[in-house]
């Protein structure tokens, strides 16, 4: 019961992406080939709201609900942020999935999708696997 507050917003977050299109394979390809703004639209304005956001959290020095001090680090410019971005981005164009959507593409029945969930993690333990290897 405790985490049950999480569930109720992790279905209504689904519902969201599900009846926005967000999830739509055919959506994702329209912005990969630039054919569409509402993507970008959405990613748009989701990135305006995270600016927003992380500015009055550090104007007003909003503390978290364990009133608990939220400390944002300062980010420096790294290539593997650019490499990995790149990388990611031909994942999401080539599978018209990213990890947000994944689970509400799977939810909604596209039952293919759990190849493209299955690499997602696959991916995620490789790298745990090699991170100590890779320049930082």
């Amino acid at each position: 019961m405790k985490y049950l507050k999480y569930v109720v917003l992790g279905i209504l977050f689904g519902i969201i992406l599900v009846k926005s299109e967000v999830i739509s394979w055919f959506r994702i390809q329209e912005m990969f080939r630039f054919q569409s703004f509402r993507m970008y639209g959405i990613l748009g304005s989701a990135i305006l709201v995270g600016m927003l956001s992380i500015a009055v959290i550090k104007k007003f020095k909003i503390r978290t609900v364990g009133n608990e001090p939220v400390v944002i680090a300062d980010k420096t410019f790294h290539w593997g942020n650019v490499i990995g971005g790149l990388i990611f981005g031909l994942g999401w164009a080539m599978t018209g999935a990213c990890p947000g959507p994944l689970f509400a593409q799977i939810g909604s029945g596209y039952g293919v999708v759990l190849f493209t969930l299955a690499f997602a993690i696959l991916g995620t333990w490789v790298y745990g696997l090699i991170k100590e290897k890779l320049p930082h």
